[in-house]
């Protein structure tokens, strides 16, 4: 299990760690009608089905079933209701209710969309995460999505010491932080070290100014590890490529808060009909 709490913002940390609540209608995944999963946002386990998923007007996202048994409930604190958490990792999630006839499994999770990620898979059981920084995030981005395994991916800030910054910010250098990737991808599909392979091939680990023509502290190669066991894969990854004639420069720092960038900045190639300028696929691997 990866728990992901040294990268929530403190406003995921108050939901998921401190079990409190999203204003009703503010979710990201109230009016979302997508086939797919919602992850736990700490953990990765797979907790609900798309299908599952109905509209109940209350302002949270609702669900009449979970997956599996990967959804525990206690009685809440206040003596009245039902509290439901991620039954690995104790994320606190939402309640349920009962007896509401919504539908015919007369069941509602209600639950915070800022404890859950969605993902376009309606299979997937498990998942982790990596942190990566390789340049301007819009083409690394564009790349990792195209890497089968990969489940989702969120591109923002992190490595720096302002809270919640802006894109400008970061481009005026104020803040520390560097342009990175949050990639959430499936262990079954695919391993962290050939994610890691795949990711020193979609950009130039040995350049120390920068990516391509983007030069500046923000476009800097980096690998933001969760654990002792990701920091000895990237070091293994790194001899490797090292092995293979590539003096990389990459810095391999310990997880940081993770702040997502603007909305404009999410998916942005696809969404514009582009290519990267600054990015491309380049074999280093045998």
């Amino acid at each position: 299990m990866l728990l992901k709490t040294a990268s929530l913002t403190p406003k995921l940390k108050s939901i998921i760690c401190d079990k409190n609540t999203e204003y009703p209608g503010t979710g990201v995944y109230n009016d979302l009608d997508e086939a797919g999963s919602y992850l736990c946002r700490n953990c990765g386990l797979a907790l609900f089905r798309a299908a599952h998923k109905f509209h109940s007007g209350c302002g949270w996202p609702s669900f009449d079933n979970q997956v599996d048994n990967n959804v525990r409930r206690e009685p809440d604190s206040d003596g009245r209701r039902t509290e439901i958490l991620c039954a690995r990792c104790n994320a606190h999630l939402g309640h349920v209710f009962h007896g509401e006839n919504y539908t015919a499994l007369n069941t509602r999770h209600c639950v915070n969309s800022a404890a859950i990620d969605f993902v376009s898979n309606s299979k997937v059981l498990d998942s982790e995460e990596a942190i990566l920084a390789a340049g301007c995030f819009w083409g690394v981005e564009y790349y990792l999505q195209r890497l089968s395994g990969v489940l989702k991916t969120e591109v923002g800030y992190s490595g720096g010491h302002t809270q919640n910054p802006s894109y400008t910010e970061v481009c005026q250098h104020s803040t520390g932080h560097l342009e990175v990737i949050r990639v959430v991808y499936d262990p079954q599909l695919v391993s962290y070290a050939d994610l890691l392979k795949y990711f020193f091939e979609i950009h130039d680990p040995t350049q120390t100014n920068g990516q391509g023509p983007d030069v500046g502290e923000q476009y800097l190669s980096a690998i933001f590890y969760y654990n002792d066991t990701q920091l000895a894969i990237a070091q293994q990854v790194i001899q490797l490529l090292h092995k293979l004639g590539y003096t990389a420069v990459t810095k391999l720092l310990p997880v940081s808060v993770f702040w997502p960038a603007e909305n404009y900045h999410q998916n942005y190639y696809t969404l514009n009909g582009k290519l990267p300028y600054c990015h491309n696929w380049q074999k280093k691997f045998l």
